[in-house]
């Protein structure tokens, strides 16, 4: 059995962590490679910390395409070769004229889930337009989404399982830079980062919009290190990389923000 408690312990997320460590006691007991719904990235990153104390057993983690935001564990015993193949997921195409009803993110999740399905079941929504969109889900959706997903809002929809090497996706665009900052601040690194006023990022941090590993962060003054990933809604996302400190005791960082 696990340290179940131990492991627990500081958890954000302890129904889903709860549950994946069932499955991790079911993996162990049973030989076999165990699967675990869409996890969102807070939960994600969660959960891959929580195990990476652990010997017993090894996760790796999919959702469709490299840059998934929503993925699933496979777990095995540490003993079992693992990798990304056995990560179960399966892509479907949705298929209508949106062009005089355009539809968002919003639109084709609540339509799948409308079908009766839960959000745990679907992964990344890749909206293309007014063409419809792609969706990645546990392919034990497939078939009940190709019967029941036929209208999104008010436009008919044609939905059926496509190949995962069809989907179309945009690579995200990268910008690096360099910024001198007094301080290591998390108002001061990402107002850097998004190029916007510190006063106006203090209001996204405030406002509940800012994360920092997937962690929502509402104190302008967090402390921010090298390998830090900042996320704001709507935004893109800005990786902290190396640090160094100036003659005048100034932090020059290099910035990767990804839009």
């Amino acid at each position: 059995m696990l340290p179940r408690e131990d492991l627990l312990k500081g958890v954000e997320n302890r129904d889903t962590a709860t549950r994946i460590i069932d499955q991790a006691e079911q993996a162990i007991k049973t030989w076999e490679v165990v699967a675990c719904d869409f996890l969102s990235p807070p939960e994600l990153a969660e959960i891959q910390q929580m195990f990476a104390r652990l010997t017993e057993v090894q996760l790796i983690a999919g959702g469709g395409y490299p840059q998934a935001e929503r993925q699933r564990l496979a777990i095995a015993r540490s003993e079992l070769p693992l990798d990304s193949s056995q990560v179960p997921v399966a892509a479907l195409e949705i298929a209508g004229n949106f062009l005089f009803d355009p539809v968002t993110h919003r639109d084709f999740l609540g339509a799948m889930l409308g079908c009766g399905i839960v959000r745990d079941k679907t992964g990344d929504i890749i909206v293309l337009g007014e063409q419809g969109a792609q969706a990645i889900v546990v392919p034990e959706m497939v078939e009940y989404l190709e019967t029941h997903l036929t209208q999104v809002r008010s436009v008919p929809v044609k939905t059926r399982r496509i190949e995962l090497s069809e989907l179309k996706i945009r690579e995200p665009k990268k910008k690096e830079l360099t910024t001198v900052e007094a301080s290591m601040r998390l108002d001061a690194i990402a107002s850097a980062g998004f190029g916007m006023s510190r006063s106006k990022m203090v209001e996204f941090i405030s406002g509940g919009d800012v994360r920092v590993n997937w962690k929502d962060i509402n104190q302008p003054s967090h402390i921010v290190k090298s390998g830090d990933l900042i996320a704001i809604r709507g935004k893109g996302r800005l990786e902290v990389g190396e640090v160094a400190v100036t003659k005048k005791e100034r932090y020059r960082v290099q910035l990767t923000r990804f839009m």
